[in-house]
């Protein structure tokens, strides 16, 4: 019986007894007995609530302290807090190529050199390459991004064996290529960038640090890798490990999926104290503005604008193939570049998946009047033969497919052209010869990617594959991915033709790799 109708009980016997005759409940004994039994009654029932309300609460406290102790075991558990990642690649190229006659400076005081045509070759390069990611959730909102890397040639610890005189950014590593060109069994830290996210409860982000600024779009289709995030910057105009910030926002539109925005700027060279009499220099740094209209797994579109400012003349100091110690004394101008792109993915086309992409560049030198120490600017000025200086603009486009088969096996081709004046800033590219995308000419490439039909254990994007693949460089004009100089068309170039670099006329390249990402 409940409390309630006990109490119910009571107050209807209690009421009714004020009705009844004197005489009569003084007869009835009864009834008395009965109200002191539901008295009692309702004394034990008072008890058991107060009891059973003592265990409840008592309960409660102790789930309290269960999840208590759960939550500071997940805060303080490793998968919480930290994500642990990378790769590793074994990679063999077999490169040769055909160079021009040409004539080769061999200093200020001393005549130039007669060079004959010959066919330079490496068969067989051996390269190791490590790759250690981490991302660590510091405090609420606020992370911390790394990426180590290590990467060097077999038989070699320096950067000796993948440099040489053909193209400027191959010269050896300097910063901005370190771990991605092959130099050391150094582990280096290849990025490292704080990221403030949900800035006033809104999508907007804040980010600082070694930025991750290589190895974007659409180039993520031939090295089998994810798409970059926010992150990424477009593949054909910038290839560069940048010191900078962004400042990033993707609101929500309907009609625009995954749409964001972001300023960016870095740091490409720093020049250290001025002074007037040993260095005059000043620092190289780049500003950018990327748009992504869609992001989405079937469609992304982007645009971006960067403006180099005050560019060097040298990326490093290094000994040149003609006698001449060639380091960063001047700045030569200005540099904007604008760029377009789309990719995507068709599903079910045939028996496979369809990815595509289509991207255009156009870059446009401002050059200043000073020259570097072979009395060139930036794209002006021909050894022998002075040239004012003047803008130029210079254009590209890369188009590319890749056919993704149920069997794990990836065909994809590729094709990418430059113009005479064309340059971009692309030296950390996982090209072997040269980055093809700053390629003044033709670049043809096809490769073929199996993935082992594994399960996944370190993580789900976790996969072991092989690639193989071919790129044929068809060089139209000289100093390709060098913005020193004016480019002279190919076939007009002659034994009586004083280059500052030897020209490399065509370049052939077989690669195969073996690759795991864990």
């Amino acid at each position: 019986m409940s409390r309630n109708t006990i109490t119910r009980n009571l107050l209807a016997t209690l009421i009714a007894g004020l009705f009844m005759p004197v005489g009569a409940q003084a007869a009835d004994a009864d009834l008395l007995k009965k109200i002191e039994a539901l008295t009692q009654q309702l004394e034990q029932l008072k008890a058991q609530v107060q009891a059973s309300q003592e265990a409840s609460r008592q309960a409660v406290a102790a789930v309290g302290e269960v999840k208590e102790k759960v939550q500071k075991n997940e805060d303080r558990s490793t998968e919480k807090w930290l994500t642990i990642g990378g790769d590793y690649q074994f990679r063999v190229d077999s490169l040769s190529g055909e160079t021009k006659a040409f004539l080769m400076p061999t200093g200020l005081t001393t005549p130039p050199v007669s060079v004959p045509s010959y066919k330079p070759k490496n068969e067989t390069l051996y390269t190791n390459r490590f790759g250690l990611d981490l991302n660590a959730k510091a405090t609420q909102d606020v992370s911390v991004t790394a990426r180590l890397m290590m990467y060097k040639t077999f038989g070699n610890n320096d950067d000796n064996a993948t440099s040489g005189p053909y193209f400027a950014d191959r010269v050896g590593v300097f910063d901005g290529t370190l771990g991605h060109v092959p130099s050391s069994s150094y582990l280096n830290v290849d990025r490292v960038y704080a990221t403030w996210s949900n800035i006033a409860d809104q999508e907007i982000w804040f980010s600082v640090g070694r930025r991750p600024s290589t190895h974007g779009a659409p180039s993520n289709l031939r090295t089998n890798a994810p798409r970059p995030g926010t992150g990424g910057t477009p593949a054909l105009l910038v290839d560069y490990a940048f010191d900078g910030m962004t400042l990033g926002w993707a609101p929500d539109i309907d009609a625009l999926p995954g749409a964001y925005g972001k300023i960016c700027y870095g740091r490409g060279f720093e020049s250290g104290y001025s002074s007037p009499l040993t260095n005059s220099i000043k620092d190289t740094d780049m500003v950018g503005i990327s748009v992504v209209p869609i992001d989405t797994d079937a469609l992304r579109v982007w645009t971006q604008w960067n403006r180099g400012m005050n560019i060097f003349d040298s990326p490093k100091l290094y000994a040149s193939a003609f006698g001449m110690s060639m380091q960063p004394t001047t700045n030569l101008g200005d540099i904007d570049w604008f760029g377009a792109g789309a990719m995507g993915t068709v599903k079910k086309l045939g028996p496979g998946d369809l990815n595509w992409f289509a991207d255009v560049g156009l870059s446009m030198t401002h050059p200043n009047s000073n020259m570097n120490a072979m009395g060139l600017g930036l794209l002006t000025g021909v050894l022998g033969s002075p040239e004012a200086a003047n803008d130029k603009t210079g254009t590209a486009f890369y188009f590319g497919l890749r056919y993704d088969l149920p069997s794990k096996t990836k065909l994809g081709l590729e094709f990418n052209h430059g113009s005479k004046n064309w340059i971009t800033f692309a030296p950390a590219s996982s090209d072997s010869w040269t980055s093809k995308v700053g390629t003044r000419g033709n670049v043809y490439e096809a490769y073929l990617i199996q993935e082992l039909d594994k399960k996944p254990i370190s993580s789900a994007q976790a996969k072991t594959f092989f690639r193989l693949g071919f790129q044929y460089y068809d060089f139209q004009y000289t100093g390709s991915n060098n913005w020193v100089g004016t480019p002279v068309k190919m076939s007009n170039v002659t034994g009586a033709t004083m280059l500052p670099m030897i020209p490399l006329s065509k370049a052939y390249n077989a690669y195969a790799t073996f690759e795991v990402k864990f």
